[in-house]
């Protein structure tokens, strides 16, 4: 028996087996959803696909998402990063990744956990929609927003903030039909 998949997932491989196994799983590792977050802010201005495909590229040149390694970055390393072909050339991207982990370190070294700050926003449960109306941001992505701003960080629009609440599990927005609908969400 064939699986029904969101609708976007379509049928490439890649995009298949994340929607599979990644999008919409609560994922509660912080590094990873440091991660999750940075390339989503990668993403802007651009399909996820392309960001799916470049993942490896993007681990590989910014030491596995280390917070610590990257926040060692420096000039020669953005330099390095707008020569690899492997990630997305973005300077002002770069940059805010960086900057990211940064904060993300300054965040852990105040006692403050990246998983625990995220989950916090939903009380730790993730919100299941209705699986028909999917919208590009809300209300709580607009709080995020502007919570993750004020802490410093870049390219964290709502937009951005809502796909990244969508990908790490912390909103289940998997069609009504999805095999994946409902099955890591709560009530």
């Amino acid at each position: 028996m064939e699986r029904v998949r969101c609708g976007w997932a379509g049928t490439d491989p890649l995009y298949c087996r994340y929607h599979d196994e990644e999008w919409g799983v609560p994922e509660r590792d912080s590094r990873m959803l440091w991660e999750t977050l940075m390339l989503e802010g990668f993403q802007a201005g651009l399909s996820w696909i392309t960001i799916l495909r470049k993942r490896e590229g993007f681990r590989a040149a910014f030491a596995g998402f280390d917070p610590d390694q990257v926040a060692a970055f420096g000039e020669t390393d953005v330099e390095r990063l707008m020569a690899d072909p492997g990630i997305v050339r973005a300077r002002a991207k770069i940059e805010a990744t960086i900057r990211g982990a940064r904060i993300f370190c300054e965040m852990r070294e105040r006692g403050e956990d990246f998983s625990a700050y995220a989950w916090g926003f939903v009380d730790g449960t993730p919100i299941r929609n209705d699986g028909v109306h999917v919208p590009a941001r809300t209300d709580l992505s607009d709080a995020i927003s502007r919570d993750l701003k004020k802490r410093g960080f870049k390219f964290v629009g709502p937009t951005i903030v809502y796909a990244w609440m969508q990908a790490v599990g912390m909103v289940d927005d998997h069609a009504e039909t999805c095999f994946r609908r409902g099955r890591d969400a709560g009530p």
